[in-house]
């Protein structure tokens, strides 16, 4: 029987012009501590997700651990990934929260992976093409950037719940980021929570009662999706969510093609499929369960670039971890300390950040805002986004994301057709 990995050199070195690809290893003790850097590069962002939505860590942690796992699986242990919490997911959790509970939202997470699982098995049967057709660059760009600043309003109520810890933690996000080089320097937003939360006990901001009673190991908090069939009022949540389906999919497009080129292995490519497909079955778990919705992390893509270490076996070590921590409640309910001014810091600039990905994805692929369509593709998107437009259609609510979703593709495809008719590129107009 063949090995899971093979060797590299001499499982010490990298030389300065090769990389470790995901079928290839260190040697062991190294690749622990290669699988540790990826937990500390995944932990920050993923705990993240369920403190800012009400959903308990621990049990996030866990399924993200079982969810990478599940992941090296589907794809056959030759994606290197780590499954972490998705931000797409922020906004329609805490919509559906407010509206139908934190069952009505586990509905949503499982309705959002069963569809990317099912657009995962057309792409393993048809390809990728009609994907790129639906959402261009500037579809795509549009809607990763109106998720992002659909959050401004609740970074910041955070922030002035208490401004200066909030501003502590926004400084110690921006600064770290040029104070320090390689893993460090991309750990920012981890280490402004370290640094906001610090300043957050000296002024006495946090309560550690509940962290003295937690238990060191045990089960963490599970919970239900709600049923929809007992529950009508449940189906409503389902037009906040169903964008998150288009945003994961340009993630782990984006991830698989950037694994492919800086390995330098085109065939990493022909995984899109089974890619979507297990990111899609590990959010229909975590819905399953009283977990956060998950996405393939740049973070950690992030790591490898650093290191040139492709290796999936550092990701096997780092789900392994993530599972551990989360069966100790002790971790979950430390993480449940962290105060409103530290996510209000850390999330001023969080959300634009993932507002800035979206912009980033028109610039890497040259999108020209010359031509009106892509102009008002952008434009009217992400003022739907932003101001967060709303359509109640009985019982059913139509969010910002949710309608400058659609915005994004019915316009772009829209003029698209009708410039073609014109026998034009959607361009500007002659003089």
């Amino acid at each position: 029987m063949a090995p899971l990995w093979t060797l590299h050199g001499d499982g010490k070195n990298v030389e300065a012009d090769a990389v470790v690809k995901p079928g290839e290893r260190l040697t062991w003790p190294r690749m622990i501590g290669l699988g540790g850097q990826h937990v500390v590069a995944m932990f920050g962002a993923t705990f993240l997700v369920p403190v800012l939505t009400g959903f308990p860590p621990a049990t996030t942690l866990l399924f993200s651990g079982i969810g990478t796992l599940l992941f090296l699986l589907i794809t056959k242990n030759r994606l290197p990934s780590y499954l972490g919490s998705s931000f797409a997911f922020i906004a329609p959790i805490t919509a559906a929260v407010a509206s139908t509970g934190m069952g009505g939202a586990l509905f949503g997470i499982l309705a959002v992976g069963a569809l990317l699982a099912l657009v995962g098995v057309v792409v393993l049967i048809t390809g990728i093409g009609w994907i790129n057709t639906l959402m261009p660059p500037v579809v795509s760009g549009a809607i990763v950037a109106l998720i992002g600043f659909n959050l401004a309003p609740a970074a910041k109520n955070n922030f002035q719940l208490a401004p200066l810890t909030a501003l502590i933690t926004l400084a110690a996000v921006i600064f770290s980021t040029v104070l320090f080089r390689g893993m460090l320097a991309r750990l920012s937003i981890f280490i402004g929570v370290v640094v906001g939360y610090i300043a957050a006990v000296i002024a006495g901001e946090v309560d550690f009662s509940a962290v003295g009673d937690a238990a060191w190991v045990g089960l963490p908090q599970f919970a239900l999706p709600a049923n929809p069939f007992a529950d009508s009022a449940v189906w409503g949540v389902l037009p906040a969510f169903l964008p998150v389906v288009l945003v994961l999919v340009a993630e782990n497009v984006g991830h698989i093609r950037g694994v492919a080129q800086m390995t330098e292995s085109p065939e990493v490519n022909r995984l899109t499929g089974r890619a979507l497909l297990a990111d899609g079955l590990a959010t229909v778990l975590a819905g399953f369960g009283g977990g956060s919705g998950t996405t393939t992390y740049g973070e950690n893509i992030g790591v490898m670039a650093a290191t040139r270490i492709y290796s999936t076996a550092a990701y096997w070590i780092a789900g392994a971890v993530a599972i551990l921590l989360g069966l100790s409640p002790k971790v979950g309910a430390l993480i449940n300390t962290i105060p409103a001014g530290v996510l209000g810091g850390v999330t001023t600039a969080l959300y634009g950040l993932i507002g800035i990905i979206g912009v980033k994805i028109w610039l890497d692929n040259k999108v020209d805002f010359s031509k009106p369509v892509n102009q008002f593709t952008a434009a009217t998107a992400l003022i739907i986004g932003i101001a967060d437009f709303t359509l109640n259609a009985g019982s059913v609510t139509f969010n910002g994301i949710a309608l400058g979703t659609v915005a994004a593709i019915v316009i772009y495809h829209a003029m698209t057709a009708v410039a073609r008719l014109r026998g034009t590129d959607g361009g500007p107009r002659d003089a």
